[in-house]
């Protein structure tokens, strides 16, 4: 029986999984609590290393909205071992990839190289997210580069929207605010601010090293343990891994909020949802069938009504995100200006169908496998691979089996589905929109 990185002492492996979707998964806890899993998959020629940060968007006071995505930027920006030129160069020179996210609630930096090219990735992503140098001129390079970033943002309604949208959830709740940051944010950011972020934050104890690829368990474990110990990191050799952290702010109760930006676009963009489920309730997986047949495909109730039969919308569809304690439930349309009220309300009588009556057997079905099939071929390459383990050890703390999600998928029942969609479709709806709508306040589309 595997355990929880938890209840694993420090200095020892563990098989977590050897299951017929995917290699052996092993984790082994270093002194200091230094979490590293791998995933061993031999047929591969590539090898995926990412190292993973429970710190995000969420963790930063609003004064400092922003600093964990500049703190992103900035960590590529040279170490005392290797100039930021120094680092590209040497990625390059084998073909390797490599890049960063900033998220609500963690930050990966990630490579993915030939397996021979292995090592080289574990060094430099090492020394990049251990000992970047953080220096004033860099700063103000890189303040300017997110700030070209935040405008080409701004240009995109349709991504945008979805910051309308959570602000209108969340309200003045971290997780409402972008990750991104704002102009005044991010034009307000110091020097010692984010010095201070990254020293407090980037500790080994909140911190998974994740490896998928064409490896073996023990080379990785022995390179990880000699790049962080040139950090200093792991002195402290009586730390326990940080488990998924309880909310430090608690998420207010949802409430109907309608948030309108008007702005000239050709196309209006609509979102209209509410709360979702956190990352822990058990209903995730009759939320993850519901939104399949919702909206996430061409047979979907919401592609069929509003793009297929009337076509009032190109793009139509629903998503879900999770939480540590809450999470985020909508459904997108860009449609004509003029036939925003009318793509809302069908929108609406969706979503108050599914509150209602629930889904069909057959929408159920469709659902469940459409969430199979996208959950296996989402795992056809070292990355994805990489990405699983990494993320599902730092939030969850232990991964499930590709089987065991297929057989938690295969367990929701129409009921599960209908019991959901009462609970996420049937409460106080919130409107993010971005069109030219003068003062339209569009309150008719969440009344109850």
């Amino acid at each position: 029986m595997t355990r929880p990185a938890g209840l694993q002492q420090p200095g020892s492996t563990q098989t977590l999984s050897a299951g017929r979707y995917g290699g052996t998964i092993r984790r082994t806890v270093l002194p200091g609590g230094l979490r590293v899993i791998t995933e061993a998959l031999p047929a591969m020629r590539s090898v995926a290393f990412g190292i993973w940060v429970g710190i995000g968007s969420r963790d930063e006071a609003p004064s400092l909205g922003g600093s964990s995505h500049f703190l992103e930027h900035l960590l590529f920006k040279g170490t005392k071992r290797r100039s930021a030129l120094e680092i590209s160069s040497a990625m390059d020179a084998v073909g390797g990839e490599m890049n960063a996210f900033t998220a609500k609630e963690y930050t990966c930096y990630f490579a993915r190289v030939l397996d021979v090219d292995m090592p080289l990735a574990v060094d430099i992503v090492s020394d990049m997210v251990t000992s970047s140098l953080i220096t004033s001129d860099d700063l103000e390079v890189e303040r300017g580069v997110i700030l070209e970033e935040i405008a080409m943002h701004d240009d995109d309604p349709g991504d945008v929207v979805h910051d309308v949208f959570g602000e209108a959830v969340f309200g003045e709740h971290p997780l409402g605010r972008p990750v991104i940051g704002t102009v005044e944010s991010i034009r307000g950011m110091r020097r010692q601010q984010v010095a201070g972020f990254y020293k407090r934050r980037y500790q080994v104890p909140t911190i998974v090293v994740a490896v998928a690829g064409n490896l073996e368990h023990a080379k990785v474990v022995r390179l990880v343990r000699q790049a962080f110990a040139k950090s200093g990191l792991m002195e402290d050799d009586t730390a326990v891994p940080d488990l998924p952290r309880p909310a430090q702010r608690r998420v207010p109760v949802s409430d109907s909020t309608v948030r309108i930006v008007d702005r000239p676009t050709e196309q209006a963009h609509l979102l209209l949802g509410g709360r979702g489920l956190g990352r822990h309730d058990e209903r995730r997986f009759a939320l993850g069938v519901l939104n399949s047949a919702l909206g996430g495909g061409m047979s979907s109730r919401l592609f069929q009504e509003i793009r297929e039969k009337r076509g009032l919308a190109y793009s139509v569809y629903s998503y879900a995100s999770q939480y540590a304690d809450a999470g985020i439930f909508g459904v997108y349309a860009g449609c004509a200006p003029g036939n925003a009220e009318r793509v809302l309300a069908l929108v609406r009588e969706q979503l108050d169908l599914a509150a209602t009556k629930g889904l069909t057997d057959a929408e159920v079905d469709r659902g469940r496998g459409q969430l199979k099939g996208g959950l296996v071929l989402g795992l056809e390459d070292s990355g994805s691979r990489m990405s699983r383990i990494g993320k599902g050890e730092l939030v969850y703390g232990d991964i499930l089996e590709v089987d065991d999600l297929i057989a938690r998928i295969d367990a929701v029942t129409p009921e599960d589905v209908r019991q959901v969609a009462a609970d996420l479709c049937g409460q106080p709806l919130s409107l993010g929109a971005i069109g030219p709508f003068g003062d339209h306040d569009f309150s008719s589309a969440v009344a109850s």
